[in-house]
């Protein structure tokens, strides 16, 4: 696990708000993304954060578009095997959280089991991003997504 993540498994969601509020929506992710979910307020968050990835959610694949790679699609893996499943929109608009420009993930016209669900990410370094979840308006979860390299 990187270790900024390592780090937002511990912090209070105060704290991952204000990360989130100073960083730049930076660039939409490219291919495969390692997730982890992060439970604040829980002295078990790493150990929800392990199971999480372990049975339920692995993180996303990005596929852009050209010739701007500035919009695209994206699929969730999810299960034990990472299954891929559960497609959303992928594009920048303005935070729910402060109005300033963020990349969305929005389900609602790809998916009838997660229409309600928007999540939003912004790169707080290169490759590593820190995301929310909001059901329909209100935020649920926070969540990190790290870009996959390949040598």
């Amino acid at each position: 696990m990187n270790q900024r993540v390592a780090k937002w498994l511990v912090m209070s969601r105060d704290e991952l708000d204000e990360i989130y509020r100073n960083a730049e929506a930076g660039s939409i992710p490219s291919g495969d993304t390692r997730g982890t979910a992060i439970v604040t307020g829980s002295l078990f968050s790493k150990t929800l954060a392990f199971i999480a990835r372990a049975f339920a959610w692995q993180g996303k694949v990005f596929d852009l578009f050209p010739p701007d790679y500035q919009s695209g699609i994206l699929v969730n893996k999810v299960s034990p095997f990472s299954l891929t499943f559960v497609v959303a929109k992928v594009y920048r608009d303005k935070s729910w959280m402060d109005g300033k420009e963020t990349i969305v993930i929005d389900y609602s016209k790809t998916s009838f089991f997660a229409k309600v669900i928007r999540d939003e990410i912004r790169e707080v370094e290169p490759g590593v991003y820190l995301g929310k979840v909001w059901w329909k308006k209100t935020r649920v979860l926070d969540f990190a997504l790290t870009q996959n390299r390949t040598k």
